[in-house]
């Protein structure tokens, strides 16, 4: 099945390839990322039904194949009504991408088109204004943006921060940022002077803001291998840790009501501040799938899933 995408008005249909694409960090990063190995990547995204009964256990509707074609599709992250959620889209004859809105009524249209740049990690700007986009730019700098959604021209938000590859708002002033190196670091930058700070080293590439909180998530990578969820506080300026995380893995989401969401293979599962462990929430392994990036609706009522073939092995 090819999904058809709609901009300004045309129909444009995506059935790019898929080859030997980059690892997300080497894609999604530009050419400033460590060097990575590369794997046949055909992620889509898949929504399914979110629910949680009166004892606080999760369950899973059948998922949906919302965005399903050849070519990379990646990174959802919900508009704030729940109504649709922005995701990044590779166009290969252009190797460009751009951000792409999916509505859960079945359509979809495109937000960027900026010609050469590329835009990754779509995230809404917590005055409503518009979305925060990481933009690598015509030679590559990757900085972070603002999309207006009143149609004017994009900006840099942050202009003396770089490289960045992921962010996650703290406040409307505050944006926790990955920023490339080695090691990569956690920044906590504020968007009104453009200072940046570090908070933390060797750390993955999830940031995810906490509903409710001036705070951010992240998961701090140990020496030994292992791999602990961490709380950055921008009231006091302290990280805390939570918990390891499933399988040393990095990608989570946070549900509105503060619990965890993370996946491993074909499996998801579930933590809540104050449980000694994650609870395994469901297993689509029927479908022949890996599931890596989770984003949760406002309301919880759904959980959008970037899935790849269950027999690429990583």
């Amino acid at each position: 099945m090819h999904r058809t995408l709609t901009t300004l008005g045309l129909a444009v249909t995506l059935v790019w390839s898929c080859g030997g694409e980059p690892s997300d960090s080497a894609t999604e990063d530009g050419a400033e990322a460590p060097a990575e190995p590369t794997f046949p990547l055909d992620p889509d995204i898949w929504t399914a039904a979110l629910s949680r009964d009166a004892d606080g256990a999760f369950s899973i509707g059948p998922p949906v194949e919302a965005i399903h074609r050849p070519g990379y599709d990646n990174q959802p992250h919900f508009t704030p009504d729940g109504s649709a959620f922005w995701f990044t889209a590779l166009e290969e004859h252009t190797e460009q991408t751009d951000i792409w809105r999916y509505d859960l009524s079945g359509s979809v249209e495109r937000v960027t088109v900026s010609v050469p740049e590329s835009e990754y990690s779509a995230t809404p700007l917590p005055d409503g204004s518009g979305l925060s986009v990481v933009r690598v730019e015509a030679d590559s700098t990757q900085r972070l943006w603002h999309v207006p959604s009143d149609g004017s021209e994009p900006g840099v938000l942050l202009p003396d921060v770089a490289p960045v590859g992921y962010h996650a708002w703290v406040d409307a002033e505050t944006v926790a940022l990955f920023v490339l190196g080695d090691p990569p670091t956690l920044q906590v930058a504020n968007v009104t002077s453009g200072s940046a700070r570090p908070i933390a080293e060797n750390i993955g590439r999830s940031i995810r803001s906490i509903p409710g909180e001036d705070a951010v998530s992240f998961v701090q990578m140990e020496d030994d291998g292992t791999a602990v969820l961490t709380r950055y506080d921008g009231a006091t300026d302290t990280t805390t840790p939570f918990i390891e995380t499933v399988d040393a893995g990095d990608f989570h989401a946070w549900t509105p009501d503060g619990s965890v969401l993370m996946a491993r293979e074909a499996s998801i599962y579930a933590w809540t501040p104050g449980e000694d462990d994650w609870t395994l929430v469901a297993d689509l392994s029927e479908h022949d799938i890996r599931i890596t990036r989770l984003a949760v609706s406002p309301d919880g009522s759904q959980i959008a899933m970037v899935v790849e073939p269950g027999d690429v092995t990583l």
